[in-house]
């Protein structure tokens, strides 16, 4: 059978190696899948793996590739695990995938999280090969790691086993995922997040606790992630989009999004592959450091560390040789050669080619020339399918927010003054996300908005222009001081940044349960740090990743803090674990990446020409493909159009599935519909905002452009604020506000 594309050149780094203890785990394994019945035992009346099938796919190979320094039995337990997850995918697809049974699918999922406890034994019986198999590693695994680690990886193989159903349903429907959301949702799927946590035990390299949680941990787990599956994409192609009618895959993904080739798809998706890979390396290098220093990690914890990070880089280049040669793939019957020799040992042949192939875009990714002339942005045609609202308060709210910005000093000329207040209109914005708010809620809203507008302004004046990293982080902890969860804040408001936060977070927060005042803080919090992303980008000259730069674009816009607005007061009907469902998550990251990339697509001329800027999506998309800009901006257009239509079919269709699964009751279906639509309101006022306000257009720019900016005067500490605020009366919020309203 001729292949659909001939394989690219991927990017491989590091050498692969392999463990001296492989035939021993080939051994083991073969034993252990006869002792659980995974070969040559039905499975609803078919034979899931024969004896011939599980010696072709050789999984003991891939472990002993991808895990060359673990011990003899530490490489026999990690082989029984991936033996039991490639069955389970197997098993799944024989007996749920292509008959499409989703009761049945589900009813099989929901069983298995009950065979991996945090504490305590496994009571229920297992019923099935999978189920007894699962008792069995779980078992064996769980005593030598620590509960944080457990519970880990029990999130990551639940999320592998769960996230099964949106393959099923795409299946079912014959629906081929857009670019976002099949990365996001492929890396929960894949597997490869499980994988990393495996890395940690066969390296006997715990992730430090004080640190697993961090951006810095997870963007190496995602970018090792999305390159094992891009990876996994491009060799398994033939067998599951034209043997298997799979629809999950994502040289499928790309072919169908741009209207291409298998051939150019398989090209553009090895690009992506490469990207991440880089990602992870910067990651590695330029993060992994000063974080380990920051949270004062021991000797031994940066040892773990530094051995998780090779463990994931010897997967990368072990998982590359075994698809090179393993039957389950898309390789010329195991003799696929890329340009070099492919035996054992020889992979280090490839490395000199790799790293020259894939230099322009590392180069070009460094090389940014600000503030080029690129004259104003051709607007696209952008799909929109809800009508625009706005609040009957919008002139009142406009005359409040002059009053408080006034007040709390944001209008002292250094970042902003009364012009351009007028210029952001950050009321209109608020009149349409929130069109049915009383005026006290809209005029909260339309101040959050000037907050985070000035403050997005602000960062970059202060810090950027200086390279002033160290400041910008103490300045994001002081903001985050003045939002105590309870009693009074342990940061005295100095300059203007400061005040508006602290009166917005007594208004807003005071009324609040503590447990949502927290997750509005996270909010803020998430906002504000992502800032030092930007800010860490432009010291290095680096235009950031094309996923990497999604995934924290919904930070840098502060979608979590709007969408927070919008959720207040939702939470005593709406259990929590409803909005971290899949659907509402999904459907909440489809608005946000609507509204981030509309925002960019209207800024590009602010932030390229005037603001000598590259953390915008037509920008990295130029830079991703070497293209120029009208090409990306047709294709930022494209995505804006992909996302809204799978926020669509979300409140169409997997909403109401959402209500059936969980049995949720009338109220909470209206109040998660009410979301749903304060979320189309949320986009369409934002569509609305940014084509009538000044603050886009050129002649704004230029004016803005012509006026010095005067230099702030620098306060004595570490904070690096300006001191003409220091003077300003102490505004009426806070006067005699020791405490919260409501908290005790």
């Amino acid at each position: 059978m001729a292949q659909p594309y001939q394989l690219p050149d991927f990017y491989v780094p590091y050498p692969a190696r392999i463990n001296p203890h492989l035939e021993g785990a080939r051994a083991h394994s073969k034993a252990w899948a006869y002792e659980f019945d995974m070969i040559d035992v039905p499975q609803a009346g078919k034979a899931i793996w024969d004896e011939r099938d599980f010696d072709s796919h050789d999984y003991a190979l891939l472990c002993a590739y991808t895990h060359p320094d673990a011990t003899g039995p530490a490489l026999d337990l990690v082989t029984d695990w991936y033996v039991w997850v490639f069955y389970f995918d197997d098993h799944f697809l024989e007996l749920y995938k292509k008959t499409q049974d989703m009761a049945g699918a589900k009813a099989y999922l929901d069983r298995l999280p009950l065979f991996m406890p945090v504490e305590g034994p496994i009571t229920q019986a297992p019923e099935n090969p999978v189920e007894r198999g699962l008792v069995d590693l779980w078992n064996r695994t769980v005593p030598s790691m620590s509960p944080g680690w457990r519970q880990r990886f029990i999130g990551t193989t639940e999320a592998l086993l769960a996230e099964s159903l949106w393959e099923l349903t795409n299946i079912s429907a014959g629906r081929v995922a857009n670019p976002i959301e099949y990365v996001e949702m492929r890396r929960k799927v894949g597997g490869a997040p499980w994988s990393a946590n495996l890395v940690e035990y066969a390296s006997n390299a715990e992730v430090p606790v004080e640190i697993a949680g961090t951006r810095a941990m997870q963007v190496l787990s995602d970018t090792f992630s999305d390159a094992v599956h891009l990876r996994n994409d491009l060799f398994s192609y033939q067998r599951e989009v034209e043997t298997e009618g799979e629809v999950n895959n994502g040289v499928l993904v790309v072919e169908r999004f741009l209207g291409c080739s298998p051939q150019e798809a398989a090209e553009v998706v090895n690009d992506i592959l490469t990207s991440r890979l880089h990602q992870f390396e910067n990651t590695a290098v330029a993060e992994i450091p000063p974080l380990l220093a920051e949270n004062l990690v021991g000797p031994q914890g940066q040892l773990d560390v530094l051995n998780y990070v090779k463990g994931l880089q010897d997967w990368q280049s072990g998982g590359h040789e075994w698809h090179l040669r393993s039957s389950r793939y898309m390789n010329n019957g195991g003799k696929a050669a890329l340009g070099g020799p492919t035996g054992i040992g020889t992979s280090a042949a490839r490395i000199l080619q790799s790293l020259v192939a894939t230099a322009p875009y590392r180069i070009r990714s460094h090389t940014f020339t600000p503030f080029q002339p690129v004259g104003p942005t051709p607007l696209p045609g952008f799909y929109m399918p809800y009508s625009a609202k706005r609040s009957p308060h919008l002139d009142e709210s406009r005359a409040h927010l002059r009053e408080w910005a006034a007040e709390m000093g944001l209008l002292d000329g250094a970042v902003w003054d009364a012009g351009y207040l007028e210029a952001n209109d950050l009321p209109l914005c608020a009149a349409g996300i929130h069109p049915d708010a009383s005026p006290e809620a809209l005029n909260l809203s339309s101040d959050w908005l000037a907050w985070g507008t000035y403050a997005d302004d602000y960062y970059p004046i202060v810090f950027g222009r200086t390279r002033d990293l160290a400041g910008a982080k103490a300045t994001t902890k002081r903001l985050s001081g003045l939002m105590p969860i309870e009693g009074a804040a342990a940061t005295a408001p100095v300059t203007p940044l400061e005040r508006s936060l602290a009166d917005l977070w007594v208004r807003t927060a005071g009324p609040m349960t503590v447990d949502h005042r927290r997750d509005f803080k996270a909010a803020v919090d998430t906002m504000t740090q992502s800032w030092l992303w930007e800010l860490a980008n432009q010291a290095q000259n680096r235009i950031p990743d094309p996923v990497d730069y999604i995934e924290m674009r919904r930070r840098t816009f502060g979608s979590d803090l709007t969408m927070s607005l919008c959720r207040i007061g939702h939470g005593r009907t709406v259990p929590p674990e409803i909005y971290r469902s899949r659907p509402i998550r999904a459907m909440e990251n489809a608005a946000a990446d609507y509204a981030c990339l509309l925002n960019d697509v209207f800024s590009y001329q602010k932030e390229i020409q005037f603001e000598g800027e590259f953390h915008n999506a037509v920008m990295v998309v130029q830079n991703f493909l070497g293209c120029d800009r009208d090409k990306a901006l047709g294709l930022v257009n494209d995505l804006m159009t992909a996302r809204m239509q799978q926020f669509e079919q979300l409140v169409a269709v997997d909403l109401p599935t959402l209500f059936t699964d969980f049995g949720l009751d009338e109220e909470v279906r209206r109040t998660l519909l009410g979301y749903a639509e304060e979320l189309q309101n949320w986009m369409s006022g934002i569509l609305v905002w940014h084509a009538g306000v000044d603050r886009y257009q050129e002649p704004t720019l230029l004016a803005r452009a012509g006026e010095p900016v005067k230099k702030l005067r620098l306060l004595g500490g570490a904070t690096g604020f300006g001191t003409s605020a220091a003077r300003l009366p102490r505004p009426r919020h806070l006067v005699g506000a020791s405490r919260m309203d409501g908290v005790s």
